[in-house]
């Protein structure tokens, strides 16, 4: 793992996991989404990973349009890196996963490592009333569809952009296979060092969120990678902050945001993502890391920079 003082802050601000009836501070609308993107990078986050939803009632969409609507402002207002996902929401298309980042050629893209099953589907048992329809039946699909990334869809995916915008990519890492995949494509050349490894742990479907599982895979990447990759890590729900902190300590990265966790604490919704990231700034500063800049990170992982992208 390559380590730095520098821990850069990914802040992810909307997904597509979590409804509006799970929290009133949940952006849906593209104003929305740029208010808290900019005051996030305010706060301290270098990357910020961008969904969209419809602004109408705030289902997940993959319509470029209304990502076009957010994503020139964003980088008006604030440096950051922009990093747009491809793996969308469930029941999505490939082709519909791609559209965003196919009409702004970001200079980083998250990409899913491995098909695997999301759970989200417990979520509807907590809600007592609902804002929208479409929200239970939502998160109740996730019982029966699995989250698509095959062999095939990654090439595809990692070539494209690779190739054809210079986008590289936040590899989302939900089990210990999803390393070897990795491990896969960058033996055949089809992605290249450094990589940013996402360990997402404790989604229903993939690793639990025990840190002697976060462990367990920096010691497989090591031997994978080497010095060639960037451990990152993304705890689901409650689990954010705690294994955050177990990233710090291991010379990691982190990442937050209203995507991962709608609290601050037990029993406290978040008011904005900007809190999040500075909560965790917090922790990594007490544990005497620096916080990357968008710039520092840029440099970190070798991006094309923020003047070479289509908004």
């Amino acid at each position: 793992m390559i380590k730095n003082n520098k821990a850069i802050i990914t802040c992810a601000v909307t997904g597509s996991v979590h409804t509006p009836s799970m929290s009133d501070h949940l952006p849906i609308t593209p104003d929305q989404i740029t208010e808290q993107a900019v005051a996030a990078a305010e706060a301290g986050a270098a990357i910020l990973h961008l969904h969209a939803r419809d602004p109408r009632d705030g289902t997940p969409s993959a319509d470029p349009e209304i990502f076009m609507q957010f994503l020139p402002r964003i980088k008006q207002q604030c440096d950051a890196v922009v990093n747009i996902t491809t793996g969308g929401a469930v029941g999505m298309s490939m082709d519909e996963r791609l559209a965003a980042a196919r009409r702004a050629e970001p200079e980083l893209t998250s990409m899913n490592m491995g098909t695997m099953n999301f759970g989200v589907f417990l979520g509807a048992e907590k809600i007592g009333q609902w804002k929208y329809d479409w929200e239970k039946p939502f998160l109740e699909a996730s019982r029966r569809t699995p989250m698509s990334n095959s062999f095939e869809q990654i090439e595809m995916a990692a070539t494209e952009l690779g190739e054809r915008f210079g986008t590289r990519f936040e590899f989302e890492c939900y089990d210990v296979g999803h390393l070897y995949t990795l491990a896969h494509f960058a033996d055949r050349g089809v992605v290249k060092p450094p990589f940013l490894v996402q360990c997402v742990l404790g989604v229903l479907g993939g690793l639990g969120p025990e840190p002697e599982n976060l462990i367990h895979m920096v010691g497989v990447a090591d031997r994978l990678f080497g010095q060639d990759w960037y451990l990152s890590v993304l705890g689901a729900g409650r689990h954010q902050m705690p294994l955050a902190a177990v990233s710090a300590a291991l010379g990691g990265n982190v990442r937050v945001g209203l995507e991962d966790s709608l609290m601050l604490g037990r029993g406290r919704l978040a008011k904005s993502n900007a809190e999040q990231v500075l909560k965790v700034r917090t922790i990594l500063e007490a544990m005497g890391r620096e916080i990357a800049t968008p710039d520092e990170a840029r440099t970190m992982l070798q991006l094309k920079g923020g003047d070479n992208v289509a908004f």
